[in-house]
């Protein structure tokens, strides 16, 4: 048996809670350390989930708040995961919509932005790895580029973005590049990733008017 196939505490932990994946967990701390990538207390959550199967994250946000969600992902979406998103009884001020399909493409990219605009954006999406390391950290990049290409179009003014990276040589780039485009930005790797994991989050706390850039001496680190 493979060693990411062995459920290990989150793996269980989420199947006993309902979740299709343990990335939940991520989530979940992500936003209980940084707040403020959130909305005022009890404002609609206009959120755009990136790389979004097998649905964990969108799940988690609709369970916990009211939320404007669009998804999208190569793959679909858990069954489960699905059906319980799609229930309105389970919370009947959200509203739903999955895209399948490649947001690097155009057509989908020009789909997932008209959606628009948001007040969070989420990125958990990944390559599938090579083995790699320098091969995959070089992927990785390319997908947090247009992740963030997102923020720099669609996401609201003061509003905030969670961006999953391979550390590598593209990292510290992306990481400048963010600290132009918001107030504060953060890089944290939750207990729920896998010790031997090269994965990270890139934050991006209260985007900066579009007529407003910091250089990156002046933003927080």
């Amino acid at each position: 048996m493979n060693l990411y196939e062995k459920p290990d505490f989150w793996s269980q932990k989420a199947h006993k809670e309902g979740y299709p994946a343990r990335s939940v967990y991520k989530l979940e701390e992500i936003l209980r350390k940084f707040p403020m990538l959130l909305p005022a207390k009890r404002a609609v959550v206009y959120a755009l989930d990136l790389g979004a199967a097998p649905g964990s994250w969108s799940l988690y946000l609709w369970r916990n708040f009211t939320v404007r969600l669009t998804a999208c992902d190569l793959n679909p979406l858990d069954s489960a995961a699905l059906a319980l998103a799609q229930n309105k009884k389970n919370n009947p001020n959200t509203d739903f919509t999955f895209i399948q399909g490649d947001f690097c493409a155009p057509d989908i990219e020009a789909r997932l932005m008209a959606s628009g605009p948001y007040n969070l954006i989420l990125s958990d999406a990944a390559p599938s790895t090579s083995g790699n390391h320098s091969l995959d950290s070089l992927r990785s990049h390319e997908i947090a580029e247009t992740a963030l290409r997102y923020a720099q179009t669609c996401l609201k003014e003061g509003g905030g973005i969670v961006i999953k990276i391979f550390q590598g040589a593209g990292s510290a780039a992306l990481f400048a590049k963010m600290r132009g485009l918001f107030t504060n930005v953060k890089s944290f790797k939750p207990q729920a990733c896998r010790a031997n994991s090269v994965e990270t989050y890139f934050t991006g706390i209260k985007r900066l008017s579009p007529f407003q850039t910091l250089s990156p001496d002046k933003s927080n680190t």
